[in-house]
């Protein structure tokens, strides 16, 4: 399965360990992770500035993900939906990259349920369905 994952997403995979981190490995393990620019320079400055990493460990944290990646889209059209500009974009990149599942924990993205045939969902609605396989 393609799996677009929102920068709060990566965050707390990275941040602490627990269910994010767990999500992260499985899709790493047995899915494509497909991410965008956005998505990575979010991410990038969450480490910096949230997670407060060092400098050099946020660039290796976020070299890591980015050589992991199946696909990382670089330009995108924003998604015609109701939502603000940033998750516009990003919800733009997960579709251009054909992205299958879209996770986050944003509740204004996660009240949208879907955009065209892109499934958004949380971190527990994603891995409550892998394991009801």
């Amino acid at each position: 399965m393609r799996v677009f994952l929102d920068t709060n997403v990566l965050v707390s995979a990275f941040a602490s360990r627990g269910l994010c981190a767990d999500l992260l490995e499985l899709v790493l393990l047995e899915h494509d992770l497909i991410l965008g620019q956005n998505v990575l320079r979010e991410f990038d400055k969450a480490l910096r500035e949230k997670v407060r990493l060092p400098a050099s460990n946020a660039v290796e944290v976020a070299e890591f993900v980015t050589g992991e990646a199946t696909q990382i889209v670089d330009q995108a059209e924003p998604a015609n939906v109701k939502a603000d500009a940033d998750d516009a974009r990003v919800l733009g990149e997960a579709l251009a990259g054909q992205a299958e599942l879209f996770v986050t924990g944003d509740a204004a993205l996660l009240k949208l349920a879907a955009v065209d045939a892109l499934k958004i969902v949380s971190p527990r609605q994603f891995w409550e369905a892998l394991h009801a396989r």
